[in-house]
């Protein structure tokens, strides 16, 4: 016998739907590029807020929202291969998944403030490097953007095989919050509820994203002001 709990807080789910829709914008902008390569710098540091407000949320979030509570340890992988593993949230293949994802636009999103495109466009902290170190993050921009496109693509391959194989939903729970589950699972996890901070916790979360993406697209250029892309290129030897 199956019974619905809640399961995904709605800051997690907005955090999720928002970095899909923006990790989209982002590529379409890069892809028509011209004008609209200002709004992929924008895009990507919007991403990079998304990131910061994960990061906090996974340490004051609800129970399944907390990293510790799903990180892919070795003991839960392998009961989960072995098909002895239970739970409420990520399974450990999931979990797995879930920081490689993470990963994967953080590396992207890093790289992405020091790049150029050897035209018009610097990332917001191109001037804290020097021009052959922005180039080859730049190209490690270009790079790990193919591992991320794997990721996302083994992603949805997941939850299509969850789908029509396993019969499970995964979409319906992050779009609701709530999710069908055993009644001895759910039992459990009413018995042992985990707390994060509530409004305070979310608050101070979203006042340090906040910051650090302006920090990164305004607060930098005061502190550090930014030259001229063209003089920048002309002081680079051999460029």
């Amino acid at each position: 016998m199956k019974v619905t709990i809640h399961i995904w807080d709605l800051p997690l789910r907005l955090f999720h739907w928002l970095l899909a829709v923006a990790v989209a914008a982002a590529y379409i902008t890069a892809k028509i590029g011209g004008s609209l390569i200002d709004w992929h710098g924008r895009i990507g540091i919007f991403i990079l807020g998304l990131l910061v407000f994960r990061v906090l949320w996974g340490f004051v979030g609800s129970t399944h929202a907390r990293f510790l509570t799903f990180f892919p340890t070795l003991p839960r992988l392998v009961a989960y291969l072995k098909g002895r593993w239970q739970g409420i949230g990520h399974n450990p293949l999931g979990a797995l998944s879930v920081f490689a994802l993470l990963a994967a636009v953080a590396a992207q999103v890093g790289t992405g403030l020091f790049a150029n495109d050897d035209i018009a466009f610097v990332g917001p902290l191109f001037s804290l490097v020097d021009k052959s170190l922005s180039d080859r993050l730049t190209g490690l921009h270009n790079t790990i953007f193919d591992l991320l496109v794997a990721f996302i693509v083994l992603h949805v391959v997941a939850i299509v095989f969850y789908r029509w194989v396993k019969k499970t939903n995964l979409v319906v729970p992050m779009l609701t919050g709530k999710k069908q589950v055993p009644k001895a699972l759910a039992a459990s996890v009413i018995g042992n509820p985990v707390k994060g901070v509530g409004a305070i916790g979310l608050i101070l979360s979203l006042i340090i994203s906040c910051t650090v993406v302006w920090g990164v697209a305004d607060g930098i250029a005061y502190l550090h002001p930014v030259e001229s892309y063209q003089q920048t290129a002309q002081a680079s030897p051999g460029f």
